[in-house]
């Protein structure tokens, strides 16, 4: 097995910058992601095609190809296409490569796996033509694809963007459906200083919001009583708005309601979690260096908390320089000069996220879908379901899984995981904190029964890297 002093996994904002500052102190360093580029998915193939798309995809996306750049450069040994289905405490990380299975052992492990887009069960939400704002953003980043007819339904500002680009390739939303009000707008009032010192994130919404109008995109607020219309695929929306009925036709539906740390490697690995109330999520318990409760494991990026990319960045050379310093790579006081530096920039970058939270909560309706709503769609289990054995007793999502197979498909809890923990905390009257979530085991994506007999050929091998 291969030893090494930092292994990064995720190749987004903070694990580039991650892996870019412990190469360059002098750490045999590797950094593994399952695209083929780096970038993650806010940068997604800026360095291979999605330049080209500059003019739609804006200025903060072309921002990327700087740190893909600095990454290159750096000495950091990638290895791309890889998808890693297990790490464990000793610092083994374990993944697969074009059909074969590799492992090398790390002395830190910087963890920079991001977000998930969190779930939004509706009615017909399973159609084909509904898919998830990032989905939408997938498609247009990496192959220039972009959705005709289509409705964005959700909130927060990520569905001001992706109309935006929309509108600059010349396909324009028939209409935004948000579903926060005015009484998000009133919770957010409370932290305002943090939005003016933020003004750089306000004055890019408003410039989003203007292109919007300009374009004629109807907007739609406060919504309630979303549901998807169609047998076949998706052919419409409807929704209430103002206290009347909505029906919007279209052929492609883009749902949004914010993202969540994607916790499965942590929460694999039985590292401490805290539940988040301002974000609505369970995060990873750290320190400010990003260490969890587990010696030598770090997570950086908006897997920590969602921050946003820049942000991201910086926590992610944060983690780096710390685990440089524990490696003894770096001295002390080169250390205390980063951390002061860093930590200047992150305050600055994360005084606009109270604002933001409150302003885009998510919708009751996603926490708490109705009855006839499936939430698991890996084994098509109803929120009815799981409310009626929460009634019955069944008192946590792990004992869920045994009941109905919630959360043992291909995506392994990652998108029904926040919603059976809040159905079963609604019928309980507890606090999501207090039930939990699902205990995630190895391997955590599917792989091959080929894949996990290659292992143990794997040390007289060498897996190739990018």
């Amino acid at each position: 097995m291969r030893e090494i002093d930092v292994a990064v996994i995720g190749a987004g904002p903070a694990g580039m910058a991650a892996a870019t500052v412990a190469a360059r102190a002098g750490l045999r360093t590797v950094i593994l992601d399952e695209q083929a580029t780096p970038g993650g998915q806010i940068y997604r193939s800026v360095s291979a095609g999605g330049a080209a798309r500059g003019d739609i995809l804006g200025q903060d996306y072309l921002d990327g190809a700087r740190q893909v750049d600095e990454l290159l450069a750096s000495g950091a040994e990638r290895i791309d296409g890889a998808t890693v289905w297990n790490v464990e405490a000793d610092g083994t990380v374990t993944w697969s490569r074009n059909g074969r299975a590799w492992q090398a052992r790390a002395r830190r492990i910087i963890v920079a796996t991001g977000t998930v887009e969190r779930a939004v069960p509706v009615p017909g939400w399973t159609l084909p033509g509904v898919m998830t704002v990032g989905a939408g953003q997938i498609l247009l980043k990496q192959s220039g694809v972009v959705p005709r007819r289509a409705v964005v339904a959700g909130c927060g500002p990520l569905i001001y963007l992706l109309a935006q680009q929309l509108i600059r390739a010349g396909t324009p939303p028939l209409a935004l459906v948000e579903t926060q009000d005015w009484s998000a707008m009133r919770d957010a009032i409370g932290h305002v200083g943090g939005a003016i010192r933020g003004w750089r994130y306000l004055a890019k919404g408003m410039a989003m919001l203007r292109d919007i109008r300009g374009a004629g995109v109807r907007r739609y607020t406060g919504c309630r009583s979303i549901r998807i219309k169609g047998d076949a695929r998706a052919e419409g929306i409807s929704f209430l708005a103002g206290g009347r009925q909505v029906d919007i036709p279209c052929d492609t539906v883009l749902l949004h309601q914010g993202v969540i740390p994607n916790t499965q490697i942590t929460r694999a690995l039985r590292a401490d979690h805290v539940w988040d109330d301002r974000q609505h999520c369970f995060r990873p318990a750290l320190d400010e260096w990003g260490r969890t409760s587990l010696p030598g494991i770090y997570v950086a990026g908006d897997g920590a908390g969602i921050g946003g990319a820049k942000a991201a960045a910086l926590r992610g050379a944060l983690s780096a320089w710390h685990a440089a310093r524990s490696l003894d790579a770096i001295s002390e006081a080169e250390l205390s000069a980063r951390n002061a530096e860093i930590e200047a920039a992150l305050a600055a970058e994360l005084a606009v996220r109270p604002f933001l939270d409150a302003l885009y909560p998510p919708a009751p309706e996603a926490l708490r879908p109705h009855d006839e709503v499936i939430v698991c769609r890996c084994e098509e289990v109803t929120a009815g379901t799981v409310r009626r054995l929460a009634r019955e007793g069944c008192v946590g999502p792990n004992q869920m899984k045994a009941f109905t197979r919630c959360g043992m498909g291909p995506c392994q809890g990652r998108y029904c995981g926040p919603v059976v923990t809040n159905l079963l905390a609604e019928v309980h009257e507890r606090s999501p904190s207090e039930i939990g979530g699902y205990h995630i085991r190895a391997p955590l994506k599917p792989i091959t029964l080929g894949e996990l007999a290659s292992l143990e050929g794997e040390d007289r091998e060498r897996p190739d890297a990018a």
